[in-house]
């Protein structure tokens, strides 16, 4: 009989994690900060091409790139003479499960099938779930995910439990917890006591499997232009999807500027049962998208392969008013109803072409699909249920938990800058804090690579107070 005490449980983490993904990280591991990230990446031993053929196998990836015309024009309007910008975007929603999370899925899927396991556990409220039950499916293996849907008053948020539809549909079952510290427990429960697979957003198999997006990418917009993008801007969470990106395109040998966008939940706290409920974003916000990219191994894996401070170039966060807007606006202007997450990034493309000569290009790295309580006349309408104040006016008004406010006119949509130097600072003391023996030459140039910052920038950093 095991000890199945919280407590226990959590002590056990190591081994049970070792067993549920088929990986030793101590192997990685040099006893301080530093640890062995590509050696990590390269492990799994799977080139770019074979990626690519497992996704085919799965029907996933090869998604359109379609440049939006309309949504171009209306940035010119509001921009300077000369200024505006071409706007794209990677139509990811035409993956099987309506996300560029299928490339995720696909490759730990097929790799749990490799290795012999039985099923496959998620634990997520987002998309990757559908995604993983949907490859789960093809596969043959059985799903689990786990889900925080309620709050302590059992409402769920209707996006939460829209997606849990999804993963019913394919197949799989759906645990729903209210939010609370009882998720990862619950988890590694689950692996423990089936031997599954540990299907998570954070190794090396999911981060992999995103390269094909920014490989296609690059080739998608060579031959239509003749050239790289500009800009390529991703949505961020948990930074898989900025980091997978990123190091297609550099497979590629495209050096494109990649940034990221957040939706600003600025004074929400993302585990208050309080607060649950009165965010409309679930996934794409600063509650996950600051704190992971300032300490990325807070995941479920000891080491994760989602570190993107390594790869972005600017970070911008947007309003939740400003997202919805957009959602609207490519509805309306280009015909493509898409979900409010994945434009978050098309907010802040939007606001940048602005700043941007009419002769550059801008490509939004991906849309995902709507449908029921994902749609925003969903959240809104919950939102509006839950007392929040919605309103035209300024974005900049907008206080989260509080009020959404539309823009009044989209020259009023612009996209707010994150101190990168502060992220880049936060990230060494976390690290010093975790690991707080003395900082040795290996550390230092690792931290150099995990923030794009000079020596100087790091040693200084490391003598701040953890």
């Amino acid at each position: 009989m095991r000890d199945n005490s919280y407590q226990a449980v959590m002590a056990r983490r190591p081994e049970i994690m070792k067993a549920a993904v088929g990986m030793d990280y101590s192997r990685f591991e040099s006893g301080g900060i530093a640890f062995d990230y590509e050696g990590m990446m390269a492990a799994p031993g799977l080139s770019l091409q074979e990626i690519e053929a497992i996704q085919r196998d799965y029907a996933i990836g090869n998604t359109p790139l379609v440049e939006l015309k309309n949504i171009t024009a209306l940035a010119g309007s509001c921009a300077a003479p000369g200024m505006g910008a071409r706007i794209f975007v990677k139509d990811e929603a035409s993956n099987p499960s309506g996300s560029f999370k299928a490339r995720r899925a696909a490759v730990s899927v097929e790799m749990a099938r490799r290795m012999g396991y039985k099923g496959v556990v998620t634990a997520t409220s987002g998309n990757y779930g559908a995604a993983v039950a949907s490859c789960a499916a093809k596969a043959g293996l059985r799903c689990i995910v786990v889900q925080e849907c309620f709050d302590s008053q059992g409402v769920g948020q209707p996006e939460i439990v829209e997606k849990a539809r999804k993963c019913e549909a394919f197949g799989a079952e759906v645990l729903q917890l209210t939010v609370g510290p009882e998720l990862f427990y619950v988890f590694l429960r689950l692996l423990e006591d089936t031997g599954y697979f540990n299907a998570s957003l954070y190794t090396p198999y999911a981060i992999l499997g995103i390269e094909t997006l920014g490989a296609e990418i690059a080739r998608q917009f060579r031959a239509r232009e003749g050239r790289d993008p500009d800009l390529v801007i991703a949505t961020n969470a948990g930074g898989g999807n900025l980091t997978g990106t990123a190091r297609g395109l550099l497979k590629e040998n495209c050096d494109t500027p990649v940034a990221a966008a957040s939706v600003s939940l600025h004074g929400l706290h993302m585990a208050s049962d309080g607060q649950f409920n009165r965010k409309s974003f679930t996934t794409g916000h600063t509650g996950f998208g600051m704190p992971f990219s300032t300490w990325p191994d807070r995941s479920d894996v000891p080491r994760s392969a989602g570190r993107p401070l390594r790869y972005l170039h600017s970070y911008h966060t947007v309003s939740q008013g400003e997202v919805f807007f957009m959602t609207e606006a490519l509805s309306r202007l280009e015909g493509m109803e898409r979900g409010p997450a994945g434009n978050t990034s098309l907010a802040a493309a939007f606001s940048l072409a602005h700043q941007m000569p009419s002769e550059q290009c801008i490509v939004v790295q991906e849309t995902e699909y709507t449908g029921a309580g994902k749609h925003h006349n969903a959240q809104l309408a919950f939102a509006r249920s839950r007392g929040i104040d919605i309103r035209f006016g300024n974005p900049r008004d907008e206080a989260p938990g509080q009020s959404i406010v539309l823009p009044q006119s989209p020259e009023l949509i612009e996209a707010q800058p994150a101190d990168l130097g502060q992220m880049r600072r936060s990230l060494i003391r976390n690290a010093r804090q975790h690991f707080p023996g003395p900082v040795r030459p290996e550390d230092i140039a690792f931290l150099m690579d995990e923030t794009r910052a000079d020596q100087a920038f790091v040693r200084a950093a490391c003598e701040e107070e953890p």
